[in-house]
């Protein structure tokens, strides 16, 4: 029963802290810096608290390679299977509105790669785990909600494909029980999106 405790305790802990640090996204840019602010909000204070509120190592919460054999080869399928779907879904206008302008930057990817890390590590790292100790595979849908509501203000396809993809997204990280794949996924979805969206 203690066990069963320790990760209902972790998951309600994990569940508030997470709709806090996005609402606190939501309403502030810390030091006049985005990308910053996401690091804070998304990889260090996530990291800060299970270190030091649950008292745990951050590999139980996917900072690890884990099963690289099928990391591997869930990453370079979706890689190919998204730049088919992308192809198309990015040179509709919704799409074209949103992006177009982001791959204008000289090093957008990196920019771009540097939110995604915090990004998939809230989600798929510490929400996940936390939340599939408490309550099992439900996790992998309860962490694709507040993925999906963050969505909000982008092209509606995009924000209504979420809840599907943000659970795909998670069986990857709890299959792997790491992170770092669908974080490999989104970076490349994010990247191929804007270039294919910025195309004359």
């Amino acid at each position: 029963m203690k066990g069963e405790q320790a990760a209902f305790w972790r998951a309600v802990v994990a569940t508030v802290a997470s709709t806090l640090l996005l609402v606190v996204d939501s309403y502030h840019i810390l030091w006049g810096d985005k990308l910053l602010t996401r690091t804070l909000l998304y990889l260090v204070i996530p990291l800060g608290i299970i270190l030091l509120v649950f008292r745990e190592n951050p590999a139980r919460y996917g900072v690890q390679f884990g099963d690289w054999r099928a990391g591997l080869g869930w990453t370079l399928g979706a890689w190919a299977g998204l730049a088919l779907l992308m192809l198309v879904v990015a040179r509709t206008p919704a799409f074209r509105e949103y992006y177009g302008a982001a791959a204008s930057g000289r090093f957008f990817w990196l920019a771009d790669g540097l939110e995604l890390l915090g990004w998939e590590f809230f989600f798929r790292g510490f929400l996940l785990f936390a939340l599939y100790r408490a309550c099992g595979p439900l996790a992998l849908v309860l962490q694709a909600v507040p993925f999906t509501l963050a969505h909000i203000g982008k092209p509606e396809l995009e924000t209504l494909s979420c809840i599907f993809g943000g659970t795909a997204f998670g069986y990857i990280a709890w299959r792997t029980r790491s992170f770092l794949y669908p974080f490999l996924i989104h970076w490349f979805l994010a990247s191929f999106t804007a270039v294919m969206a910025g195309m004359p």
